[in-house]
């Protein structure tokens, strides 16, 4: 069998990564925006040593200033960071040099940009076989929109989702967060790591690939199958199912909740709930497809009940019956949720360019494993020395770089 990444010569592992799932994996991160990100942080949150790589100063990202921003600091934590201009012979020989003992690369360059810049597959793999090498782009690597830039908004519009997404009647609606950035970065992690598995067991690296088109057409799901499998074309649903009478939200005294009473059983258990059993005896409201059908009438039949008492009785009343049902919250009450707290989905980050603050914490739970931010989010280059010298630079040709202005 080939040997594991913690079997061959690497420079000196992330000592913060001891004992983690992804410890003794290196990264080179050259993602920018969020899809790539996204990908990555799944990596650093688990133990990979990832190395994010940055034009020197005066290019990219913080010159708009946003690196203290909420959004590039729950974006890029767990990671070291180091400057490097590609565009020179000097920075992209620093770069091979990392890259012949890395184990990945994420990146979501335009296609063209990364072979202007010989940093591709092709190129790294040239001299390390083993790497993986994982890509994001708009819409695909080649093709006839291969070579077009693209970003989350336009992905939601080309790949259906804006159509399914709002009221009927009241035109195309984005959801309200970078869906396809977030489903992309996530599915590329996902390849990332079924390729490392494969290579453990080959010695092979492998290319891979995704989009934001690809994540948006995957995340249609069952609407897309509708369309493949029985020929129906989806539309505007509001808040209702598209499919499953009744789920939705409903109005309460003091507010809205979502109920979700669709399936037989527990339409049955619904109705006796909320004091309306004889609604279990209407022939037309027996069957999913009937209440499909008359969802207007029974929605608004429902809401004339729901209206009479506050949020709180009737979560209660129907957690108590087994119906699905929950109050619908800002994202202020999110992170005041019991649950969400016992869940430790908001966890702290002591940096100090911008003191302690809470990130959003991995959705994953492995047990053995505490989720925990081991490096806050690094400074532009604030690693280049360091890393430089793992990989055998001496002071003087690191000095020797920055006088060149390749790091």
């Amino acid at each position: 069998m080939p040997d594991s990444p913690t079997d061959r010569h690497q420079p000196e592992a992330d000592p913060h990564a001891a004992r983690l799932p992804l410890s003794g994996l290196v990264v080179l991160d050259l993602t920018l925006a969020r899809a790539g990100p996204t990908c990555v942080r799944h990596l650093a949150d688990w133990g990979a040593d990832v190395i994010r790589i940055e034009p020197p100063a005066g290019a990219g990202e913080d010159v708009a200033g946003r690196r203290n921003g909420f959004d590039f600091q729950n974006l890029h934590r767990n990671k070291r960071a180091i400057q490097l201009n590609l565009k020179s012979p000097e920075g992209l020989a620093v770069f091979m040099r990392l890259a012949a003992k890395a184990d990945i690369i994420v990146e979501n360059m335009r296609a063209e940009v990364k072979h202007r810049l010989k940093v591709s597959y092709d190129d790294v793999r040239a001299i390390n076989p083993r790497i993986v090498y994982a890509s994001i782009s708009g819409f695909g690597q080649t093709g006839p929109y291969g070579k077009r830039a693209g970003v989350d908004q336009i992905a939601q519009g080309m790949g259906g989702l804006m159509s399914i997404t709002g009221e009927a009647g009241r035109g195309p609606m984005r959801v309200g967060i970078p869906i396809d950035d977030l489903t992309a970065g996530n599915l590329l992690a996902l390849g990332t790591m079924m390729a490392i598995f494969d290579r453990e067991r080959t010695g092979v690296g492998r290319w891979v690939q995704t989009s934001l088109l690809e994540a948006q057409i995957f995340m249609l799901d069952f609407q897309a199958a509708r369309w493949l499998m029985e020929g129906e074309v989806a539309g505007q649903a509001g808040n209702d199912h598209p499919t499953s009478i009744p789920t939705g939200v409903f109005p309460a005294s003091d507010g809205d909740i979502n109920i979700a009473a669709s399936s037989s059983r527990v339409w049955e258990r619904f109705c006796d709930a909320i004091g309306k059993s004889d609604w279990k005896s209407r022939e037309d409201w027996k069957t999913q497809q009937g209440r499909s059908k008359d969802r207007k009438a029974i929605n608004a039949a429902i809401a004339e009940i729901t209206r009479t008492k506050p949020a709180a009785h009737w979560i209660e009343l129907l957690e108590e019956a087994g119906v699905p049902c929950g109050p619908i919250n800002r994202i202020d009450q999110v992170f005041a949720d019991p649950q969400v707290k016992h869940l430790k989905m908001a966890i702290p980050m002591a940096s100090p360019t911008i003191g302690t603050k809470d990130v959003v914490a991995s959705a994953l739970t492995i047990t053995g494993f505490e989720k925990k931010i081991r490096r806050p989010t690094a400074d532009a280059g604030q690693h280049t020395a360091e890393i430089l010298g793992q990989y055998g630079y001496s002071a003087d040709e690191i000095a020797a770089l920055r006088a060149k202005g390749v790091v």
